[in-house]
Order: structure tokens, then C-alpha cells, then sequence
């Protein structure tokens, strides 16, 4: 019985690192990608060239998300680096929104 639970603890652990790194992910990416390109233009930087910097930028921060969900050691700390700077950049986002 004891690992029976350590086994599906395991599991467990393997598959919300897998969805962390899946989506948020993902979602830090987009975060990434919208947040950069509204201050690109903002300081300056052509549209279409501020979009495609981004852009482009976005797929490094989606691997370094991924890697950094499976490099630390705690669930915990594996999804605060993912979900917190997220929320950061969607509310820097939304403030080159609102200042445009």
C-alpha cells in the first residue's frame, strides 16, 4: 500500500510539472509577447517590429519556463516561478495598455 501512494505521489508530481510546463508555459510566453511588444512601441520601436521582437523572443522564455519547472526541486516554487511573473507581465501589459 505504501508504494502504491508513493507511486501515484510520483505521478502526481510528474504530471503537474507537465501542465505547468504545458501551459504556463505557454501563458507566460503570451504574457511575454504582449507585455514586450505594447513598451516596445512605447519607446519607440516600429509596430510590426516591435511584435516580431516579441515574438520571436517568446519561444526562448517558453523553453527557460519549461526548464525551470523541471530544474527546481519543490511543486510549490515550480509553479510560483510560472504563475507570478504571469501575473506581473499581464499587469504590464495592461498598464501600456491603459497609458496608450
Amino acid at each position: 500500500m505504501d508504494k502504491t501512494l508513493s507511486l501515484a505521489r510520483y505521478r502526481w508530481a510528474v504530471a503537474s510539472r507537465s501542465i505547468a510546463a504545458l501551459f504556463g508555459g505557454y501563458a507566460l510566453a503570451a504574457a511575454w509577447a504582449i507585455c514586450m511588444s505594447l513598451w516596445l512601441q512605447r519607446f519607440g520601436m516600429a509596430r510590426m517590429d516591435a511584435v516580431t521582437t516579441a515574438g520571436i523572443l517568446s519561444f526562448v522564455v517558453q523553453v527557460c519556463a519549461v526548464i525551470w519547472v523541471f530544474a527546481v526541486t519543490s511543486m510549490r516554487r515550480a509553479w510560483a516561478g510560472i504563475l507570478i511573473p504571469t501575473a506581473l507581465l499581464a499587469l504590464g501589459a495592461w498598464l501600456a495598455g491603459a497609458a496608450a
